[in-house]
């Protein structure tokens, strides 16, 4: 993917996140289980957050976010590398909307990742290495969450 300067790639990482936010507050309203609903909501919430920081930078207004942002080791148990992709269904299961999200993180990861290996510019490697371990984090929150509910299913 090229772009042309730091304000294209800003634009298109927060289309990509606005985007996620839309998802999971779209599929929210389609389900009846309040634990659900309020997980999806909260997934929204994260992306908005990603969003938030990204326009910040765009206007300006989080270099200091960026300068004094503290990348730490993210572990990849890589739970949804091995998973299948998951469509979205009225009354999915808890394990589903998991690795439905999953699945959704290990793309952006991967995006982000590709996006920073073509990044020119010191300022675009760090954009990039932030929302990389932004979507790291949530990876593994996420395949946590799903190792712990398998776990106490017995598997």
């Amino acid at each position: 993917m090229e772009f042309k300067n730091l304000a294209e790639i800003i634009d298109f990482a927060i289309e990509k996140e606005k985007e996620a936010a839309e998802f999971y507050t779209s599929i929210s309203k389609k389900e009846h289980f309040s634990g659900k609903i309020e997980m999806l909501k909260e997934f929204a919430a994260q992306e908005r957050k990603h969003q938030k920081l990204l326009e910040d930078l765009k206007a300006g207004k989080a270099g200091s976010q960026l300068k004094d942002y503290k990348f730490k080791w993210i572990t990849d148990i890589k739970r949804s590398n091995f998973a299948d992709e998951v469509a979205f269904h009225p009354g999915m299961s808890y394990t589903e909307l998991l690795m439905l999200a999953m699945k959704r993180e290990e793309k952006a990861l991967k995006l982000y990742n590709e996006m920073l290996a073509s990044a020119q510019t010191d300022e675009q490697k760090k954009v990039f290495k932030v929302l990389c371990q932004e979507e790291a984090k949530h990876k593994l929150s996420l395949e946590t969450l799903y190792d712990d509910h398998m776990a106490e299913q017995g598997d």
